[in-house]
């Protein structure tokens, strides 16, 4: 399978998601149903933002709303990709990887193997810093500002939710 065409296919943030589950699962052979993914303000800190998290008391991701408006309004041709990333690496903290180092190797490697060296999105899990400099990965304890609302991705998990209309 070509993945980097399956990527090429993906309109939305769900689609995205499919294509991170399909990976992994080929990948390390684990799987996560019932994940929700919402976008959020998770705000900026000085010189820097995150990207995403994994809440593991809601089993929902979270994406920053602010990093994603940027990257659709400056650079849309990385748009995809950059979900792609930042929706790899907070699912495979979904599977138990909770250690941030070993879930960015993961990442690069998972990445590296399904799309090679040179593609963005391998770039982005080598150096993020290169195309978003202030992002910082949080810590697993990490939660969001008081009073956000989330905006929840509609039809995510579709291979486990099939039987809902």
């Amino acid at each position: 399978m070509d993945f980097n065409k399956e990527l090429q296919k993906c309109k939305n943030i769900a689609d995205v998601f499919e294509l991170v589950r399909k990976i992994v699962t080929i990948a390390i052979g684990r799987d996560q149903a019932g994940l929700m993914v919402g976008i959020s303000d998770l705000g900026s800190y000085p010189n820097a933002f995150v990207g995403a998290f994994y809440s593991l008391n809601s089993n929902m991701i979270i994406i920053n709303k602010k990093p994603l408006k940027r990257i659709q309004s400056s650079k849309p041709g990385l748009y995809i990709p950059y979900v792609f990333h930042v929706l790899l690496h907070e699912y495979i903290h979904s599977l138990g990887f909770y250690d941030e180092r070993e879930t960015r190797i993961l990442t690069y490697t998972i990445s590296r193997y399904f799309f090679g060296e040179g593609h963005v999105v391998t770039e982005f899990a080598t150096n993020m810093e290169r195309f978003l400099p202030n992002l910082v990965y949080p810590n697993h304890d990490f939660h969001p500002p008081e009073g956000n609302e989330i905006e929840f991705v509609s039809r995510i998990d579709r291979g486990n939710t099939g039987y809902i209309l």
